[in-house]
């Protein structure tokens, strides 16, 4: 199989495992040691190992019930795959928001290095709950980090 249908169907394993399976346990087995995902709009510098990326998901997620992922297109160039999405959350309150993507993956021996989500901001502030909003707001940088 060439280097770039490896990289898509490890990139595609990945969404499945985040947004069909829910299974982010399994979040860090895609990772290189000292792999890195950061979301781009957030004041943090995002989080780096395995582990550390599992703890930063969690905060996000896990006041999530359910998700729907939408994959638009995914573009495929050497080490690099990216996708352009769209993921609805639907919170453990009912409320939901929908929310454009665009991630890059780098791949280095079948493992990401990096993992960088962009989205807006303000379209995540306008939708989600404010619940969640402050749940989020309890934690530090250090939190997503260590």
């Amino acid at each position: 199989m060439p280097k770039e249908a490896e990289n898509r169907a490890l990139v595609e394993a990945f969404w499945k495992t985040l947004y069909v399976d829910g299974d982010v346990s399994r979040i860090g087995d895609f990772f290189a040691p000292d792999g890195h995902y950061e979301d781009v709009p957030a004041p943090d510098a995002g989080a780096t190992g395995p582990k550390n990326i599992e703890k930063r998901l969690r905060i996000g997620l896990d006041p999530v019930e359910k998700f729907t992922h939408v994959c638009h297109r995914m573009v495929c160039e050497g080490d690099t795959v990216m996708t352009e999405h769209t993921e609805t959350w639907v919170f453990k309150t009912g409320e939901s928001t929908s929310l454009p993507f665009v991630s890059v993956h780098v791949i280095e021996d079948g493992k990401f290095k990096l993992w960088r989500d962009y989205w807006d901001l303000n379209t995540l502030m306008a939708q989600a709950p404010q619940w969640w909003l402050e749940h989020i707001a309890k934690f530090s940088a250090d939190d997503f980090t260590s």
